[in-house]
Formats: C-alpha cells, structure tokens, sequence
C-alpha cells in the first residue's frame, strides 16, 4: 500500500511547545501529512508544529482529547486519506514504531492496530500500569477479545470504518471507546509491541475528573449491553 498517500497522521496536542515540534519531523519521516490539532493550547504549539511542516486545527477552546481526535480524523478523511496514525505530541510514542502498524496491517487486514506497551510494563509509572491493566480486564470481557494494551493512544485506524461508528466520546474515554466499537463491528484488532518512553511530562489525565468521567462511560456501557441481551 502506498501509505504516504493513504495515511494522514493526527496528533492531539495541549500545550506541548516543549516537544511537538521533534515529534512532527519524526513522524514526517514516515508519512509526510502530519496534522497537530491543537486542543485550546496557550503556549507555542501551533507554531512549532507549523515550523516543523505539520499542518495545524486549532481549537479555541480546550475541548478535550477526544473530540480534538475526531475532528482531526474528519480532516483526513475530507482530505482524501483512508488511514490515520495517531499519536501524543509529548514525546511519550516514538514514530520509529511507526513501520510496525503499516507491516501489521498489511499482514492482517485488520481496521485498527493498537501499540502495546506492557511487554514492558515496569517501565510504565506504577499507577498508569495498574489502572490500565484493571480498564483493559473489562474491555477485553465487553469486547470478548484479549485487548492487553487498551489505553494506548498510538494507533493506526481505518477511517471508513471509523467513520461508519457510533463514537462520540469528548475527553481520554476516547480510547476505549473506539475499541469497543470496533470490536462490536466485528472488525479486526490487532496490537503490536512499541516502545516505552517515560520521561519528565506531566501527564494531561486528571486523575480524579478523567477517571470519573471514564466510569461513568463504563455504566453508560455496561447499562446499554444489558438492555440489548435482555
């Protein structure tokens, strides 16, 4: 496939001026459209996105994460792109990874090739690792696959699907919903190991609100799935 053509990069950004800017040379390395879609920002982000080639979305106001993903997934389809790569503008995913989702899924058709980061969990912060494990056991039951990595934002999806799919989530909920949806489609999941990269960010999740929020999607879930087997 010619991914150049085929596949836009996204990447959802909130004032990461420290580190947008590598991270968009990178990713241009393996696919040249890099779309940053600045989520509210108050610092330079979109302007050391732009410095670095990528194309800028700016939202006035910080919307949350998920819907910054689904309109920077609308661009590319308007565009003419197929596929999106996305990933974090912080650092945290490396775009050398970037080869693994295209082989992957060109070996195996699926739809949505999530990164996987717990062949190294221990490099993971403690309580990113246990929360993400504790999420990924009830998707994975919801979903009835084995999804072992169900947090992660560095994914390759394919936006006809995407597009066909009810999703509709704002803020970090955004992950796993997408794979749920996906899943209950019947569309083929697939993960691939990537590499972990922690350094001295200050993660966007509120641990507190994100994690509230995420529950109460998970009961807006679980209440819909036993409304539709009764």
């Amino acid at each position: 496939m010619d991914w150049p053509s085929k596949c836009a990069a996204v990447i959802p950004c909130l004032n990461e001026e420290a580190a947008i800017g590598s991270v968009a040379a990178a990713t241009r390395r393996f696919l040249p459209t890099v779309l940053v879609v600045d989520d509210g920002s108050t610092d330079r982000t979109a302007s050391r996105a732009e410095h670095a080639g990528a194309v800028t979305l700016r939202q006035e106001f910080n919307r949350g994460k998920g819907e910054a993903l689904q309109n920077g997934w609308r661009w590319a389809r308007e565009h003419g792109f197929t596929w999106a790569m996305t990933l974090d503008g912080d650092g945290q995913h490396s775009p050398e990874d970037i080869p693994s989702f295209l082989r992957c899924a060109e070996r195996s058709s699926a739809a949505l090739v999530v990164g996987n980061r717990m062949n190294a969990p221990a490099q993971m912060p403690w309580l990113r690792r246990v929360v993400n494990r504790w999420m990924s056991r009830r998707l994975s039951q919801a979903a009835g696959q084995f999804l072992p990595d169900s947090q992660c934002g560095f994914r390759l999806m394919n936006l006809d699907t995407w597009s066909a799919l009810p999703i509709s989530a704002c803020r970090f909920e955004i992950e796993s919903e997408v794979l749920l949806a996906f899943a209950a489609a019947g569309q083929a999941v697939e993960f691939v190991p990537i590499h972990v990269i922690y350094q001295s960010e200050r993660s966007k999740i509120h641990p507190l609100w994100d994690t509230i929020r995420w529950f109460l999607w998970w009961k807006r879930v679980r209440r819909k799935a036993k409304v539709g087997g009764s």
